[in-house]
C-alpha cells in the first residue's frame, strides 16, 4: 500500500529532526540525564516537527536502550508506540476532543499506571482549541501529576493558550525550516525514491513550502504524479501557479505606466473568473519580492515567496526604484484591505490599478516623492525642454546654411551662377515672419489665378525656378526655434510635465487633456471642453504656464485659452503665404 512520502519520511529520532537543532539538543540532554518534566508545550507554525518531535519524546522516555537521549527504534516500547499498539501513549486531537467531559475522562484515567511501558504520554495536538471550561478541568492534573504521567501539548496559536497553563509547561518554540534546509531534505528523499528532482525545483519546492517541511514533501508527492524531471517549469505547471505569468504581465504593464493594457489584463483575469482581491493579493506578493530584492539582494532570497522565479524577478525590478516599490504595496494593501467595505470590488481594483500607473493620481506624500524622482531622472537625462530648443535651433540652422538642391539648379535659365534666381537678394531676417507689419491692402485676387499659375507653360524656367524656391529654401528667422518648438508635440507635453510639479493634483488631469500651441509670444491652449476650460482658468494655472514657457522660448509669454482643436491652415491660406514669399522677388515675372 503505497504511503504519502511525509509519512513514510517522517523522523523516527531527534538526530533526523531537520532546522529544530535549538530544541532537539535540549529535549536529548534531558531524556539522557532523566531530567525530564512532566507537562511540555510545543508551539510554532505548521509542518515544523512539533508532533514529531512529540512522538520521538514519547518513545525516548520510555525506550529500553537509549542511545545519548535518542531512542532505539528496536525495542519492544519503542516499535509498539511507532504502530499504535501501546495504549499508554495517546495521541488527542484538541480540536474534536474540546469539551470538559472529554478532559475529565482523560484525567480520571490518567491516574492508573500504565500497563506495558514507564510513563503515560498524553499528546494534545491543537491544545488551543479547548474551551475553558475544558482548561480548567486540565489545570489540576497539570499542576501535580502522578510520576508516571507526562503531558505533550502542541498548538499553532500559543495566544489562545491561557497563562494559567504556559506557567505549569516548559516551552519550546519551533522555527520557520529554511529554504535551504528543505531543498536539501528534499533532494535526499528524491534521491531515496528515484525522484528526478532538478536543482531548480527543489528550490522553488522549498520555497513553496514556506518553511514547513512537511508542506514540501507533500507538494513533491503532489509533482511526482505528473511525471518526468520535476523542475520549475514543472512545479508552476503542476501546482496551478502558470497563473502567476499573468500576475507578472500585469505588474510589468504598471511598471511601464501603460494604465490601458492593465485594465485590459484586469479585465482578462476577471472574464477568467480571477476574484480581482486575489488578484491584488498576488500583485502585494510580487511587490514584496521585488522590495525584497531590492533592499536585500543577498540574505532576503530566503524571505521570498517563491511564486516567481529569479529571470522574472531581475526582468521586473530591474529599473525600479525602492521609492515606488514603497508606495505600489502601500498602495495595495490599503486597497486590498478596503475592499471589504466595498460596494463595487472591480471599479475599487481599477481606480488602484491607476493609481499604481500615474503616482500624480494620488496626491500624498509617498507619491510626491515618486513623481519628484522621476523629475530628477530626467533632469538627469538632460532637460527636455531645452533638449528640444537646441535641437529644433540646429534644425533651422541647417536649413539656412544648405545648398540650393539640385532640382533647383536644373530649373534655372542658363548656369547656377548665371541664373538670375540665385542673385536675388534673400527676404529681411531681422524679425521673424509672423512679427512683420502687416502689408498693405491688396486688390482682390481673381477667382482663377490661382489656377493661371499653375497653367504657366513649360518655356519661361523662372516660374519653375520662384515655385521651386519657396519650397526648398526656407526663410532664415533669428526666433525660429519656438516656432519649431510649437511644432512639437514633445514640447508641450514637457512644458506640461514641468507645469504639474507646480500645481496640485486637482489640476494635473485636466492638464492632460489639454494641447497647447505657441505662436510668436502667444501660448493658446486648446481644452476638450467648457469644464475642462473652467478648471485651468485660473491665476495659478496660468501663472505656472507662463513662466514655464518663458523658461523655454525666453520671450515674455502671452496666454489665452480655447475650447477645441488647434486650426489647421487651409489651402487658400497656404497659396496666399506662397504668393507673399514670391512677391518680394522684383526680377521675376509671371507671364
Amino acid at each position: 500500500m503505497y504511503q504519502a512520502l511525509y509519512r513514510k519520511w517522517r523522523p523516527k529520532t531527534f538526530s533526523d529532526v531537520i532546522g529544530q537543532s535549538h530544541i532537539t539538543q535540549t529535549l536529548k540532554k534531558q531524556v539522557a540525564e532523566g531530567r525530564t518534566s512532566h507537562a511540555y508545550l510545543f508551539t510554532g507554525t505548521r509542518g515544523t516537527g512539533k508532533t514529531t518531535c512529540a512522538k520521538i519524546l514519547a518513545k525516548a522516555v520510555n525506550c529500553e536502550h537509549p542511545v545519548d537521549g535518542d531512542p532505539c527504534c528496536q525495542c519492544a516500547s519503542c516499535q509498539g508506540i511507532e504502530n499504535g499498539s501501546f495504549l499508554d501513549v495517546l495521541e488527542l486531537d484538541a480540536a474534536s476532543n474540546n469539551g470538559v467531559d472529554q478532559v475529565r475522562a482523560l484525567r480520571d484515567e490518567a491516574i492508573y499506571s500504565p500497563a506495558n511501558v514507564k510513563k503515560r504520554v498524553y499528546i494534545v495536538d491543537e491544545v488551543h482549541m479547548l474551551s475553558t471550561p475544558a482548561f480548567n478541568a486540565l489545570l489540576k492534573i497539570l499542576e501535580e501529576p502522578p510520576e508516571h504521567l507526562m503531558f505533550i501539548l502542541a498548538t499553532t496559536e500559543l495566544h489562545k493558550v491561557p497563562a494559567t497553563i504556559l506557567s505549569r509547561c516548559q516551552r519550546f518554540s519551533f522555527k520557520r525550516i529554511t529554504p535551504q534546509d528543505i531543498a536539501s531534505r528534499l533532494t535526499y528523499v528524491a534521491g531515496q525514491e528515484g525522484i528526478a528532482l532538478a536543482p531548480d525545483g527543489a528550490e522553488l519546492l522549498s520555497r513553496l513550502a514556506d518553511g514547513a517541511l512537511r508542506d514540501g514533501l507533500s507538494l513533491l508527492d503532489q509533482c511526482v504524479a505528473a511525471g518526468g524531471t520535476i523542475d520549475a517549469a514543472a512545479v508552476l505547471e503542476v501546482l496551478g501557479l502558470a497563473g502567476n505569468l499573468q500576475t507578472a504581465r500585469l505588474m510589468e504593464q504598471i511598471l511601464n505606466r501603460d494604465a490601458k493594457a492593465a485594465l485590459l489584463q484586469l479585465n482578462q483575469l476577471y472574464s477568467g473568473g480571477k476574484d480581482v482581491g486575489a488578484v491584488l493579493g498576488e500583485l502585494s506578493t510580487l511587490v514584496r519580492d521585488l522590495l525584497l530584492r531590492r533592499t536585500a539582494p543577498e540574505g532576503g532570497a530566503a524571505l521570498l515567496s517563491g511564486g516567481y522565479d529569479s529571470a522574472t524577478l531581475d526582468k521586473l525590478g530591474k529599473d525600479v526604484s525602492a521609492v515606488r516599490l514603497i508606495y505600489l504595496a502601500t498602495t495595495l494593501q490599503k486597497t486590498t484591505a478596503d475592499l471589504y467595505y466595498s460596494s463595487n470590488r472591480r471599479t475599487d481594483a481599477e481606480l488602484c490599478l491607476l493609481r499604481l500607473c500615474d503616482e500624480s493620481l494620488s496626491g500624498d506624500l509617498t507619491a510626491l516623492e515618486a513623481r519628484i524622482q522621476r523629475l530628477e531622472e530626467g533632469v538627469a537625462r538632460g532637460q527636455l525642454i531645452h533638449g528640444a530648443v537646441a535641437k529644433s535651433g540646429e534644425t533651422a540652422k541647417l536649413h539656412r546654411e544648405a545648398p540650393a538642391p539640385k532640382a533647383f539648379r536644373e530649373g534655372t535659365a542658363g548656369t547656377p551662377e548665371e541664373s538670375p534666381v540665385s542673385e536675388m537678394p534673400a527676404p529681411a531676417v531681422d524679425e521673424p515672419p509672423w512679427e512683420e507689419p502687416p502689408l498693405p491692402e491688396e486688390p482682390p485676387m481673381p477667382e482663377d489665378l490661382g489656377q493661371r499659375i499653375f497653367e504657366v507653360p513649360e518655356d519661361p524656367p523662372a516660374v519653375k525656378a520662384r515655385v521651386r524656391q519657396t519650397t526648398a529654401a526656407p526663410t532664415a528667422s533669428k526666433a525660429a526655434p519656438p516656432a519649431a518648438i510649437a511644432g512639437d508635440g514633445n514640447w508641450w507635453r514637457a512644458l506640461a510635465e514641468n507645469c504639474k510639479g507646480r500645481l496640485p493634483p486637482m489640476y494635473r488631469a485636466f492638464l492632460d487633456m489639454c494641447t497647447g500651441a505657441l505662436s510668436g509670444d502667444l501660448l493658446t491652449v486648446y481644452a476638450p471642453d467648457d469644464i475642462t476650460l473652467g478648471r485651468l482658468e485660473n491665476d495659478r494655472v496660468k501663472s505656472a504656464l507662463c513662466e514655464e514657457a518663458e523658461k523655454a522660448s525666453g520671450v515674455s509669454i502671452r496666454l489665452m485659452f480655447q475650447v477645441g482643436e488647434p486650426p489647421k491652415a487651409s489651402p487658400q491660406k497656404n497659396l496666399q503665404n506662397l504668393l507673399k514669399f514670391g512677391s518680394q522677388f522684383d526680377n521675376i515675372q509671371i507671364k
